[in-house]
């Protein structure tokens, strides 16, 4: 079996993409903050003692995005040329979805799980003075489209 990010000799590597053509490519990701209804309560009726909450996630999670390469090894530093955050808040917490997009070498899949990550991480932040029970929950790869795997989604 070969393994594309060691060497002959086992040792880890960033593999060499310089010969692959640019290709439009995009990722979404999403994930769950199950929230206490205290805090739900606190982001329906604008009581959130840090702010605004989804504004400040939102923001947190488009500039992970672009920092991906700094926080995973062996991830390329690509061009994210499109990210947005969206928030859906129910009564059990707060569902996070990320679509990174970019026209480069290699996928942004990382890029989408990390808006998401740390849009998540964000909202912990922003609620813990309220209740520390919230926690973070699947975060997963829903699509991805573009390059030489084509489109993938997550079945139903």
């Amino acid at each position: 079996m070969t393994f594309t990010h060691l060497d002959d000799s086992g040792k880890a590597r960033m593999v060499d993409v310089t010969e692959k053509q640019p290709t439009v490519r995009s990722a979404t990701a999403s994930g769950f903050v199950r929230c206490p209804p205290a805090v739900i309560s606190a982001l329906r009726d604008d009581s959130v003692p840090k702010g605004d909450a989804l504004a400040v996630a939102r923001i947190a999670g488009i500039q992970a995005a672009k920092k991906c390469a700094e926080l995973l090894p062996l991830a390329h530093l690509i061009g994210v040329h499109g990210a947005t955050v969206d928030f859906a808040v129910g009564d059990e917490g707060v569902e996070v979805s990320a679509t990174v997009r970019t026209a480069d070498r290699t996928g942004v899949e990382m890029e989408a799980f990390t808006a998401v990550s740390v849009a998540a991480l964000t909202l912990v932040d922003m609620f813990k003075g309220i209740d520390k029970g919230v926690e973070i929950e699947r975060i997963r790869l829903e699509e991805k489209t573009g390059g030489k795997s084509g489109t993938w989604r997550r079945p139903s």
